[in-house]
């Protein structure tokens, strides 16, 4: 599935990667439209259709994405509401054992997100997911989601990797076909992003359930004893 040999840079998505999606499906889909409901005075389901609506107009933006964004749109601290919930943040299955591989291997492992900052800070603080990779960079810091037109080519400003030389494993078909444009050597789809929901289908990609499926790993770097 992954020819290992040839890569140098790993380049993984964070939510419905890496960590379970079913802490932001719960957030946007449930307790979200709760709380609106709340301030406006109306049922949660007129609030979730509100919301959804809201979402789907800027869905393939940065403000997609964006806890500021929303915050103003929608008159509530997003990033507050996002904390009620954090007990549900976690991994999904393998990825720390994949990761524990990952470190002792030859390839930088880099974290490429979509998330804002606040909500990135918020997992991190929950999971210690930096203490498994080499940097983290979210796509606010460039201005345009993984998806948009250009933003790999600014990430490799700042990363330096070798685009044939990469691996990028991420749930979005959307931004592993901008990394497929841009020329990343390899690609992987996540086909269980939200381990409480149908997985997904893929024709277009290599696809995985869960992270057990790429281990061990062969690297061409000698594991230490």
């Amino acid at each position: 599935m992954i020819d290992w040999q040839p890569v140098s840079t790993v380049l993984l998505d964070m939510d419905g990667t890496l960590l379970d999606l079913h802490y932001d499906s719960y957030f946007w889909l449930t307790h979200l439209p709760l709380r609106y409901a709340e301030q406006q005075h109306i049922s949660p389901e007129q609030a979730k259709s509100h919301i959804l609506e809201r979402i789907h107009r800027e869905q393939g933006t940065l403000n997609w994405y964006c806890v500021d964004y929303w915050s103003e749109q929608l008159q509530l601290d997003v990033a507050s509401l996002k904390q009620e919930v954090s007990h549900k943040i976690g991994f999904r299955p393998h990825v720390q054992a994949f990761l524990r591989q990952l470190q002792r291997s030859h390839q930088r492992v880099v974290i490429v997100t979509n998330a804002h900052q606040a909500g990135l800070e918020l997992k991190l603080a929950r999971t210690g997911l930096a203490s498994y990779v080499d940097a983290i960079h979210t796509s606010h810091s460039f201005g345009k989601p993984k998806e948009a037109p250009g933003f790999w080519q600014d990430l490799q400003q700042v990363e330096a990797f070798d685009p044939a030389k990469a691996l990028l494993i991420d749930d979005s078909l959307p931004v592993l076909r901008a990394a497929r444009d841009y020329g990343i050597g390899q690609l992987l789809a996540v086909l269980s992003p939200d381990t409480q929901a149908p997985a997904n289908q893929c024709d277009d990609f290599a696809a995985i359930h869960h992270f057990n499926e790429l281990l061990p790993i062969h690297s061409k770097a000698p594991f230490p004893v």
